[in-house]
This record gives C-alpha cells, sequence and structure tokens, in this order.
C-alpha cells in the first residue's frame, strides 16, 4: 500500500499507485456540493429542513468581535452521503467509513439528453457500456457519478422533486440509477456512487431498489451533488468528506473533484 498526500491528509489505499494520484499544484478543484442554508431541499417527509440559530454576533465586550450560532439538520438532505446502513442492517455507519475509501479515481456516464428527454429515465446497462466501449472499463475502486444535469433546478422543489407537497413523497418525478446498472457497478466493485439528484433512485422508486443493491455490497452513495457538468467523463479524482457522525446513516458532505490542469 502507498501513502497519499491529498490536502495534508494521510490515507491509505490498496488500489491506487502515488504516480495515478494527482499532486495539488496539478489539478484544479472544484466542489460538487450545494451550500446548506434555508433554501436548501430536503425529502418531502423529512420533520425539519436545515436549522441555523444565532447564538451571538458583534462586540464581544472584551475588544473583539465574536460570532457562533447552533445547527441542526436531517443526515438526509443537501448535499451529502449516505452510509451503507442506510439501506442494509448490520453494514457500515458514517464513522466506520476509512477515509481513504472515499478517495478514488472518477468516472461520468452522461445520460443529460436522455433526462432532459425523460424525467424519470433511469440509468441503464447500455448507459455503462456506452461508456465502457469508449473509454475502457470501469476498474475496481473507481467512485461512479452519473450526470443528469438535475442540478440546475436547484434549490427550486417543483423543478427539483417534481412535486413540492410537503410530507407526501407519493408523486416524485426525477432521474435515478436503474437497479440492473446498479448491480453492474457492483460487479465492477466501484468504490462509491453519486448523482445530481434528490436519490440514486429515481423519484417515482417504490422499492428504493437501488439503494438496497448499494448498501448490501457495503457501497457509500453521494446525491444532491452539483457542477457535474465542470468534470471531464474521465481521468478526474473525488474526495467525498463526511460529516463524521458516530453511527450516523448518513452525513453532509463536501465533495472535491481533483481535474488536471491542462497542459
Amino acid at each position: 500500500m502507498r501513502t497519499l498526500l491529498i490536502a495534508g491528509i494521510l490515507s491509505i489505499s490498496t488500489s491506487l499507485s502515488a504516480q495515478e494520484a494527482p499532486r495539488l499544484d496539478e489539478v484544479i478543484l472544484v466542489d460538487l456540493s450545494h451550500t446548506y442554508d434555508q433554501t436548501t431541499l430536503f425529502w418531502p417527509t423529512s420533520p425539519i429542513a436545515f436549522e441555523h440559530n444565532k447564538l451571538a454576533y458583534g462586540p464581544s465586550g472584551n475588544g473583539y468581535f465574536y460570532s457562533a450560532y447552533t445547527f441542526a439538520t436531517p443526515e438526509h438532505g443537501g448535499t451529502h452521503l449516505d452510509s451503507p446502513i442506510h439501506f442494509s442492517e448490520g453494514a457500515k455507519t458514517v464513522e466506520q467509513l476509512p477515509i481513504g475509501d472515499l478517495y478514488a479515481p472518477l468516472v461520468i456516464l452522461d445520460v443529460t439528453p436522455q433526462a432532459a428527454a425523460n424525467r424519470d429515465y433511469r440509468l441503464a446497462p447500455s448507459d455503462v457500456e456506452a461508456y465502457e466501449a469508449v473509454h475502457g472499463p470501469i476498474k475496481p475502486g473507481t467512485a461512479v457519478l452519473v450526470r443528469t444535469g438535475w442540478s440546475q433546478h436547484w434549490p427550486n422543489a417543483k423543478a427539483y422533486l417534481g412535486d413540492d407537497t410537503k410530507g407526501d413523497a407519493s408523486n416524485l418525478s426525477f432521474p435515478g440509477f436503474g437497479a440492473a446498472a446498479a448491480k453492474m457497478l457492483v460487479d465492477r466493485k466501484a468504490a462509491m456512487i453519486g448523482i445530481d439528484t434528490a436519490s440514486i433512485d429515481f423519484g417515482k422508486s417504490k422499492d428504493f431498489a437501488v439503494h438496497v443493491v448499494i448498501a448490501g455490497a457495503n457501497i457509500p452513495a453521494l446525491e444532491n451533488l452539483t457542477n457535474l457538468d465542470n468534470l471531464p467523463v474521465s481521468g478526474a479524482y473525488i474526495l467525498a468528506a463526511p460529516m463524521k457522525i458516530g453511527g450516523g446513516s448518513g452525513a453532509p458532505a463536501r465533495v472535491i473533484a481533483f481535474v488536471q490542469k491542462p497542459n
């Protein structure tokens, strides 16, 4: 195993070599995360949204300015990571995910045209095969993200989710992975998967088959990503840094892509 230096963090990876990993002075950093604030979108049945309350703001009385806040948020909302235990009993919780497993080479499967024609589109095995026909097999340890173009609708709940009725998730409509394609990515030993919509399962899903398939293989997932249109379909790296919630089924995440600078 080789030690990789990424943003000052030493992590261990068995699937990557130091020669393959980019140096920070050779890359452009792309933020794949939405900001958490009062506009952040959550699943319609979530009992709360993002809360940010002021404790102090202004002169301290001791010669300096001081501000402090409290915040509260569901685990699953905004740009976040789903830990495998979210849909698989006994699987890994957030703090059990090694940080080295959340840094990986990146593949983008672009289904923007399909999603524009059908807002309920699901990634199909043919989409995976089409990518591999051009770029070669998806290697073990790769993070696979689906680009649908859906982040253009953020934070318009009706456009993004298909329905903005509070407390009712029965009429949602947005693209996602298909279960058969998810199984292919499990077979290819993907490190994690992600998408620029509210769920790796498409909006009309009732059985959340993709969550079940991925979680059952102890693979984490990223949801509500953005800026995927700023990434090449191959050659970049990703670091997903979720809040380290003990026992968490998920957590808000800052997700960063490392894109090689042009020569």
